[in-house]
């Protein structure tokens, strides 16, 4: 049967840090390098999953509020970092968007927006979140490799579990931020032993800036 994707991220939890998975370990690589120059105090981590990235933003930030639809793998997350300085939630920002309160320096986005149909909302969102002169981050799979048929998958003990993806191409990601106050500050892309001769990128890594 199809799990949705609250239900697949719950079940792939318990093996998500120990899989082989070369994009969650890319993207990981990919957050740290696009914002190791950037500081941040108050950072809305969307996507945070078993904690991958929180612990070095939580290194860097002041205050952090990691986010993820899955409460399997906020579980992991909690486990490995406590609730010092991060405060984890659940949410399905396709949903809703319960931060409007608070305004951060950084909104991350990881692997998160290829599970998302209707980009221009969550930019809307995410820039109403952020102060003036803030930062954005998206680091997803590469529309490239979703071309080729690439989807978030895992196995189960009944066969490969696909999660559903919606495609997104470069221009869709920075004319939605664009629309919405957000100009691109850094565009790079990321490649499976940095072999940019013949490999194809798996990795887009995006930064903006709210204006």
């Amino acid at each position: 049967q199809d799990m949705n994707t609250q239900q697949a991220y719950d079940s792939w939890a318990s093996q998500y840090d120990t899989n082989h998975n070369l994009t969650r370990d890319l993207e990981a690589r990919a957050l740290r390098e696009t914002l190791s120059g950037i500081s941040f105090q108050h950072c809305l981590e969307i996507g945070c999953g078993t904690g991958k990235n929180t612990v070095w933003l939580a290194q860097k930030a002041e205050s952090v509020t990691a986010v993820d639809l899955s409460e399997e793998m906020l579980a992991h997350a909690r486990r490995k970092l406590g609730e010092g300085k991060v405060r984890f939630q659940q949410a399905d920002i396709t949903a809703g968007w319960p931060f409007e309160k608070e305004q951060y320096d950084l909104v991350s986005f990881s692997l998160v927006l290829e599970h998302i149909r209707d980009l221009d909302d969550i930019f809307a969102k995410a820039a109403g979140s952020l102060r003036s002169g803030g930062a954005l981050y998206a680091g997803e799979l590469h529309p490239f490799k979703q071309y080729g048929g690439s989807k978030a998958r895992f196995e189960t003990e009944h066969g490969t579990q696909v999660v559903e993806c919606f495609t997104h191409h470069i221009s869709e990601f920075t004319g939605a931020a664009m629309k919405h106050g957000l100009s691109l500050s850094c565009l790079n892309e990321y490649f499976d032993d940095d072999d940019r001769e013949t490999g194809i990128p798996r990795i887009l890594a995006l930064l903006f800036r709210k204006s």
